[in-house]
């Protein structure tokens, strides 16, 4: 599945991961043989449908980012606004959590920028890369 460039299927911000990242820096693979990224695709998902705080957030999945070094990555985006991609998470509930409690302070801002003081701690120090909106041109 690829993700849909245009917007997310609820109008708010999506969180677009790599479904074929490695599960850490010496892995590529669990016990089970699932990636990373699709085990982090997993516990959004279920951390989204228990929690309706995160309803206005879309989880999809993308074939590589492009970001191997940085294993378990995220692009979190939406028309209008800043998007950043992350990396280097676990893929776990605790990752997914803060990743969705970072969406909803994305989405509450108006140009994609949160204050560091409402930055979860799962976040902190997992930031790749920052892109200017979609509909801005490069300075």
């Amino acid at each position: 599945m690829i993700a849909n460039p245009s917007r997310s299927s609820t109008g708010g911000p999506e969180i677009v991961v790599c479904n074929t990242c490695r599960h850490s820096a010496e892995a590529r693979e669990d016990a089970q043989g699932r990636r990373g990224g699709a085990r982090l695709a997993d516990a959004l998902r279920s951390a989204r449908s228990a929690d309706a705080r995160y309803a206005a957030v879309t989880v999809s999945e993308m074939a590589c980012l492009f970001a191997c070094s940085a294993f378990c990555t995220v692009h979190l985006r939406e028309r209008g606004k800043m998007s950043y991609v992350m990396g280097h998470f676990s893929p776990d509930a605790n990752a997914a959590r803060a990743l969705l409690d970072y969406a909803v302070h994305y989405a509450a801002s108006d140009d994609g920028q949160v204050r560091y003081a409402d930055w979860p701690e799962g976040v902190k120090g997992h930031f790749l890369t920052r892109s200017p909106p979609l509909e801005s041109s490069a300075a």
